[in-house]
């Protein structure tokens, strides 16, 4: 790959990293909007906790990776809230990254003299 590529590959890296590592400790804790209509009819106390009405919250359950090392946008076991999601989120962008690489090295396109040059079939 080109020289160009490479850096082009590495500052969207680093662009992520740095959205997902520090600038998403500044994301509104509000309800988005699927949060807001799930829990239209519903009344809640001072903590935002449901104690009563007819609202389709009131079904919600904990996930069944509730209890994984990265729920709920953090690191398990890290006690500071800044770092947690920080680390949570690059984490979540290499690993992210990582599949993608490896599912476009899978199926990357080979040049056609390299494919032929292989089986063998090269013009010698």
């Amino acid at each position: 790959m080109k020289r160009r590529t490479w850096l082009f590959i590495g500052a969207g890296l680093l662009v992520a990293l740095v959205l997902a590592g520090v600038v998403s400790n500044f994301a509104s804790g509000s309800p988005d909007g699927l949060d807001y209509t799930a829990r239209d009819g519903c009344t809640t106390n001072a903590e935002g906790e449901i104690t009563g009405g007819t609202c389709m919250a009131r079904e919600e359950k904990d996930h069944e990776t509730a209890d994984s090392p990265l729920a709920d946008y953090g690191i398990k076991g890290i006690d500071n809230e800044y770092l947690a999601t920080g680390l949570s989120g690059a984490l979540g962008v290499l690993i992210t990254f990582g599949i993608g690489a490896g599912v476009f090295w899978l199926v990357r396109r080979r040049s056609p003299d390299r494919a032929d040059s292989e089986k063998g079939t090269g013009n010698d």
